[in-house]
């Protein structure tokens, strides 16, 4: 019966020293660190978090928005995780799904935190029209102009998600390829 601890931010820039602090003193030995977007679903490092996930284990995050940004994913996930007999906690949130009581706050928490990022979105978006209006463009100002700097760091960065993608789906490339070269067949993309 493992806690196992679940910290993301958003960008490279950003740090999860605060959420590893939190999820150790919790008693998190394991804590998995991803660096991607909530609202992608396709994060590689949680899809490795959840599949090693025992009966009895514990996932454990900060907060919910550092595993979903919409409800509809989280929910996904809780009940995945309760289909295989894992439980879910939030140290900030009252959630814990190993009672009813956490489930239920679970799905009130969730749509609270849906309403509030629809609320932010709304003023980032009123935010960013104001700056054109103000004649102030949206994005990054070195992409925009074309710096080499600018351009090597964010092709560093794809290129590294693409390359954690990649290890993140080796249990399903990976046989096939052991296999091929055992038999030794030609590398033959088919």
């Amino acid at each position: 019966m493992a806690l196992v601890g679940y910290a993301r931010v958003s960008t490279e820039d950003q740090a999860t020293r605060r959420q590893l602090d939190e999820l150790r003193a919790a008693g998190c030995r394991d804590v998995a660190e991803e660096h991607a977007s909530g609202g992608d679903r396709d994060r590689p490092v949680l899809a490795r978090t959840l599949a090693r996930l025992r009966p009895g284990d514990t996932l454990v995050v900060v907060s919910l928005d550092r595993l979903a940004r919409s409800l509809s994913h989280l929910l996904e996930v809780i009940e995945g995780l309760q289909a295989r007999g894992v439980h879910f906690r939030s140290l900030r949130d009252p959630v814990d799904t190993a009672s009813p009581q956490g489930l239920f706050t679970l799905q009130v928490l969730g749509a609270a935190a849906q309403l509030e990022r629809a609320l932010i979105r709304e003023r980032t978006r009123s935010g960013m029209r104001a700056a054109a209006a103000r004649g102030r463009r949206a994005g990054n100002p070195g992409l925009r102009a074309g710096d080499p700097a600018a351009i090597h760091q964010v092709t560093a960065a794809r290129r590294a998600a693409w390359l954690e993608g990649l290890a993140a789906g080796a249990d399903a490339w990976l046989p096939a390829v052991q296999r091929l070269r055992a038999e030794g067949r030609p590398w033959v993309i088919t």
